[in-house]
């Protein structure tokens, strides 16, 4: 079924809070089951990706309790968990498959993980071949794709120094998550910045980590303690509402207990750079997570170029920074997002392919997109090819459109953001 939105009625005005975020909910749920005692995550994300992360801890024995607003996980330390009658659906999940590849994979018992049909054709050699340096015993179809089967090893995991040969956040967390298992120090070097969230979790739970200049070292040694988790608003969710705010003319928005972590920040100095009118305040820390609240006003945005010193930080939000960029005086130059091709869809194609649909002037790079900023965007017939961001930056396209926009495949939103539009519908008068 189609959704229909009509373009250049209203403005974006008022406050909200997005929901929680998306990875620290994943790290929270999985942390909190190898920790020692109870853990009780506040404000969760209670998504398709997160529930596909708690059903897969409830099949390997950890009691785990979803109520309103919280999750409340009776910890079963890191030997605890116990062997799943079936396979592990990872459902569209790529941060369930990778971070649990990296558990499992300490684990005395075989396990085998699956996924959809999206999820199945996603490069998982990227953590296959670090966990095996590490002496996991794992396999994938042609050793690159899902299914993945993981079995016990003779002996424990070895510590690793490791360089990433893409910047990566899930193969990063997938060597930490092995090293809970493993002997002595992992060494990771990262040369371009990705979210920290796993690290800050970690250490937040107990674990001795540190990071000196790219280098991230941890000790093996790290039995954890269960915490109370406040998790912060998603800022990859806020972006969309922020790009609306910063496009239509009127607008003012506040958006309420944003996670600003410097590792994921970058949409809001990118849009900056572009000219947007956002401030953030009341900045404090909550477990680890530096927390904000966010004001955008309507601003004329210009067009900018973002290469590989921001690329690292803000590859969810290069959909939405497309649409930003469409409308944007001038020309935007994004380079070094070839990660994104390996998404839930190639974000560089289908973004690009559905926004010149609406009269948007994209290049596609093989490593990018320049795009020539337009007046106004007209609506037509758009699809989301199933990936949850592009629809909802299409929407964002929809509402500075002509006329009509129909966007097939809107429901893949529930990924991430189950209720988008109902925030949207909210706060768009």
């Amino acid at each position: 079924m189609d959704l229909i939105i009509r373009g250049n009625t209203g403005r974006i005005f008022g406050e909200a809070k997005v929901p929680g975020d998306k990875s620290i909910s994943h790290r929270s749920i999985i942390i909190g089951s190898l920790a020692e005692g109870e853990t009780v995550i506040k404000n969760p994300l209670i998504s398709e990706d997160v529930l596909r992360t708690i059903y897969a801890f409830k099949e390997m024995g950890v009691d785990i309790e979803i109520k309103d607003d919280e999750i409340l996980i009776h910890g079963t330390g890191l030997y605890g968990l116990k062997k799943p009658k079936n396979y592990i659906d990872c459902g569209n999940s790529g941060t369930t498959a990778r971070l649990l590849s990296g558990v499992l994979s300490g684990q005395n018992f075989s396990t085998t993980l699956i996924g959809d049909k999206s999820l199945s054709n996603r490069p998982m050699d990227r953590v296959i071949v670090p966990l095996r340096k590490m002496g996991a015993d794992i396999t994938g179809r042609e050793d690159k794709y899902l299914p993945i089967e993981i079995k016990p090893t003779r002996s424990k995991l070895q510590a690793i120094k490791y360089e990433l040969p893409v910047a990566s956040a899930q193969v990063k967390s997938a060597i930490l998550l092995a090293t809970l298992y493993a002997n002595n120090t992992t060494e990771i070097i990262e040369y371009k910045t990705t979210r920290d969230h796993t690290e800050r979790m970690l250490k937040y739970f107990g674990c001795n980590i540190k990071r000196i200049n790219k280098s991230i070292f941890m000790a093996s040694t790290n039995p954890l303690k269960g915490k109370s988790i406040y998790v912060p608003g998603d800022i990859s969710s806020a972006s969309y509402f922020i790009v609306a705010a910063s496009l239509i003319e009127g607008s003012n928005l506040i958006l309420r207990d944003v996670g600003i972590n410097p590792t994921r920040n970058g949409i809001i100095h990118v849009l900056k750079r572009m000219g947007a009118d956002i401030d953030v305040f009341n900045i404090r820390t909550i477990n680890n997570e530096p927390v904000g609240d966010i004001n955008v006003r309507h601003a004329p945005l210009k067009g900018i170029s973002i290469d590989r010193r921001i690329t690292g930080i803000i590859i969810d939000e290069i959909p939405i920074l497309a649409v930003a960029a469409s409308l944007a005086k001038g020309k935007t130059e994004i380079r070094d997002v070839k990660e994104l091709k390996y998404k839930e869809s190639d974000r560089i194609r289908t973004i690009s392919e559905e926004l010149k649909k609406m009269g948007a002037k994209i290049e596609v790079l093989p490593d990018g997109m320049i795009i020539e900023g337009v007046d106004r965007l007209q609506g037509t017939l758009v699809n989301s090819h199933g990936d949850h961001r592009i629809a909802m930056a299409l929407s964002i396209a929809a509402l500075v459109a002509n006329h009509e926009t129909l966007i097939n495949g809107h429901e893949c939103v529930n990924i991430s953001f189950p209720n988008f539009y109902d925030i949207l519908s909210r706060l768009y008068i």
